[in-house]
């Protein structure tokens, strides 16, 4: 790869070159004091990287030991315990609960503090998602409910190649009963509704209200008539309105209406479409969603934020036999019911997910010819592409945080001191670019066990900073194993939702972001739904997320985060929130109770469906990561039902197989059997792929289905279980023999 000298720096070309032309020019500085920037902050910080990693390593081989030399005893909780306060795992002030603190966070945008709604997280590398995914802010619930499983199909309610006129109909009673629940009238039902009109108010006359005209002939305004805040077409009460905008929890709502339209010709009231505000937040993804391993991923998934943030990137694509342009939508202009204009953001806010501290980028080398951290690249050209942002002026269409802030979500973080490195991380980036203190902010991804014991004070570690945290069941889970790997064999991997460890985390997390005083400055947020096609499944479950407190879950696509955001107008999660501060707490004893098999070993048949399992799901992601160089897809699990999959739930797979491989549940000649196995199983799910590049027939010949069987192999040597340096070696592998 070519390179270019910057200070002592050997930069990759094509990484140069998007600094010194693209990323740069609009910023007011000059590429040289980026390269001259980054070069002080890796002098200073690298060696503390390192020296963090060493302490990881070191820490996990403490605990290994101590469980080896106890191999023949019976658990002890409390030894257990005191051992991980010995050895600094564990800190004092997570044992006696630490001094009370409140963050303090400053210049947070309203999405984040104080609206509460659905989040996706989208690969930066992909420019048709990510424009999508921004553009989710707002979605069709008409469209939502008619395209998936929420509707049912049966007596010829079928979805069909052509619009469907009984399907329309369930779609839109479903969406007029959501209407009755979140914006209901003072008497009767929107699906009773024949006309919506504009009135003056008759207490205050250049105010309007809304009065629905019902079947019946009575007239009805809104149980709240403050819900009203706008609408589109003329202010007066002989002509429809072609729009109406209703705010509920804070989250917007639109009412469509186009009686010529060949939906709001079937509709009572002419209403063609109800667009819920969705996917308030966006996190663009650098790290487990992407496949980024030189400096040619780097740059084009940097390329791709730069476009976000400036408003101009666009995504051509065939679809229906003709080619489409996405573009960013712009903010929407309604008319406020007291006259002036009622301005909208048209796009989801954006956070940045950088990577952690473990990996290295050949994007650029030290001065002494070596990778230079990862995680301080990203950091500091994520926060140079911002102030595109921070210095547009306040009326720009493409503003993203009105609030001048840059929101960069931190994962695998282990612990208070690693937080506090980021802190300073930041703060060293911010004095680079001349940027106010904690304009930076920080998400603080709660998915690392030591993480999860301390969490209190990784929070107050980022305290004027910190605008989120939230829960990552896999990781987590893999975490768990991991850390645990010589303690015994695990139960099986589904059996993990239900260990003691799991509730005690998920309620531990929104206890103590609660009472570090986040409610109303920052995001607690609760994880992903793996099955984008589960939609009905997902509406009756999903719901579980805000009132468990948290004010953001994530989901797999714009569409499902419409159907999501019809929980957040069901319940007031700041008010959920409000009721949970008085709940007992989760234990940190449930925390650390182990999630073992004890005396009841599988069957036979219960070990070979659970390694069929783990391994169609480890080869069915790792193929597509390392030949196609796809982060983040739709996997069909074993039965065929198709499963958000990324790095996270490869760790956990990998790891639940090297841990039972560790303890002779199966062994080595089991796991290659089943592997090649299901290694035909996946290669038949992908047969009409034309890219598809099939493992088998000569499996040990494929580069992928080697890098399988490393990540289970060698499960128990990868630092924390992490698969990010195997998948790294065989995709730059695989790229290099091309």
């Amino acid at each position: 790869m070519k390179r270019i000298q910057a200070g002592t720096l050997q930069v990759a070309k094509p990484f140069y070159d998007f600094i010194a032309h693209e990323a740069t020019p609009g910023t007011g500085l000059e590429p040289e004091h980026f390269w001259s920037g980054l070069e002080r902050i890796v002098r200073e910080l690298g060696p503390r990287n390192a020296a963090l990693l060493r302490k990881r390593d070191a820490l996990q081989a403490a605990v290994d030991q101590w469980h080896r030399d106890r191999a023949d005893q019976p658990h002890d909780p409390a030894a257990y315990k005191q051992f991980l306060l010995d050895i600094g795992y564990l800190l004092p002030g997570s044992i006696s609960d630490g001094p009370d603190f409140k963050v303090t966070t400053e210049n947070v945008d309203p999405e984040i503090a104080t609206i509460a709604g659905p989040q996706l997280v989208v690969p930066a590398t992909n420019a048709r998602y990510a424009v999508n995914a921004v553009n989710a802010r707002w979605g069709s619930l008409y469209d939502a409910l008619y395209g998936t499983d929420v509707i049912g199909e049966d007596q010829g309610a079928a979805k069909g190649d052509a619009y469907n006129p009984l399907r329309g109909a369930r779609v839109m009673a479903e969406a007029a009963a959501f209407l009755d629940r979140a914006a209901p009238l003072a008497a009767g039902r929107h699906a009773d509704v024949v006309r919506y009109m504009i009135a003056p108010n008759p207490s205050t006359p250049e105010r309007r209200i809304l009065i629905a005209l019902l079947e019946d002939g009575s007239s009805q305004e809104l149980a709240r008539p403050e819900q009203f805040v706008g609408f589109l077409g003329p202010m007066n009460q002989d002509s429809e309105p072609k729009a109406l905008v209703l705010c509920n929890h804070g989250l917007h709502l639109e009412l469509r209406i186009d009686r010529t339209h060949h939906i709001g010709r079937e509709n009572r009231a002419g209403v063609c479409d109800v667009v819920l505000e969705a996917a308030l937040t966006t996190i663009l993804d650098f790290e487990d969603s992407v496949a980024v391993v030189d400096a040619e991923d780097k740059t084009g998934a940097f390329r791709n934020l730069l476009g976000l943030l400036k408003g101009d990137l666009t995504a051509k694509f065939s679809k229906g036999g003709r080619f489409v342009e996405r573009r960013m939508h712009e903010d929407l202009s309604f008319t406020a019911p007291d006259g002036p204009e009622l301005r909208l953001p048209g796009r989801s806010l954006m956070l940045v997910r950088n990577v952690g501290l473990l990996m290295t980028t050949d994007t650029v080398l030290d001065d002494q010819g070596q990778e230079i951290p990862e995680g301080i690249l990203d950091g500091l050209t994520t926060s140079l592409i911002s102030l595109h942002d921070l210095r547009a002026s306040s009326g720009s269409p493409w503003r993203n945080s009105r609030h001048g802030s840059v929101y960069i979500v931190k994962p695998k973080q282990h612990g208070p001191e690693e937080v506090q490195f980021t802190q300073d991380l930041f703060a060293a980036i911010e004095d680079v670019l001349s940027l106010s203190r904690n304009t930076l902010k920080i998400g603080i991804m709660d998915e690392e066990r030591r993480t999860t014991l301390n969490l209190k004070e990784c929070i107050r570690a980022a305290r004027e900073r910190v605008i989120f945290i939230n829960t990552g069941f896999l990781d987590r889970t893999g975490d768990e194993i991991h850390t645990s790997m010589e303690a015994g064999p695990m139960v099986r991997k589904n059996a993990m939702r239900s260990e003691p460890w799991m509730t005690a985390y998920e309620d531990w997390n929104v206890d103590v972001g609660l009472a570090a005083g986040l409610s109303g400055t920052a995001q607690i947020g609760k994880g992903m739904w793996a099955k984008p096609d589960k939609m009905e499944e997902m509406v009756k479950a999903k719901i579980g997320h805000p009132l468990s407190g948290a004010n953001c879950a994530w989901v797999p696509s714009p569409t499902a985060a419409t159907l999501h955001a019809m929980h957040y107008h069901q319940v007031d999660v700041f008010a959920r929130q409000r009721e949970l501060m008085g709940r007992p707490r989760a234990t940190l004893d449930d925390l650390l109770r182990l999630p073992l098999l004890g005396d009841k070993r599988p069957t036979p048949e219960e070990i070979e469906e659970e390694l069929a399992n783990n391994a169609q799901s480890i080869l069915g992601y790792v193929v597509r990561w390392v030949n196609q160089g796809v982060g983040c897809s739709k996997v069909p699990d074993i039965t065929d039902v198709g499963l958000m999959e990324d790095r996270a739930t490869l760790r956990i797979s990998s790891q639940h197989m090297a841990n039972w491989l560790r303890h002779g549940i199966c062994t080595r000649d089991q796991v290659l059997t089943v592997l090649r196995r299901m290694a035909d199983v996946v290669d038949r799910q992908n047969a009409a792929d034309p890219q598809y590049q099939p493992m088998g027939p000569n499996h040990d010949q494929s580069i992928a289905f080697q890098a399988a069987q490393d990540l289970i192999f060698l499960g128990r040597e990868q630092p924390n279980g992490y698969t990010e340096p195997i998948l790294h070696a065989r995709r730059r592998e695989l790229k290099d023999g091309k």
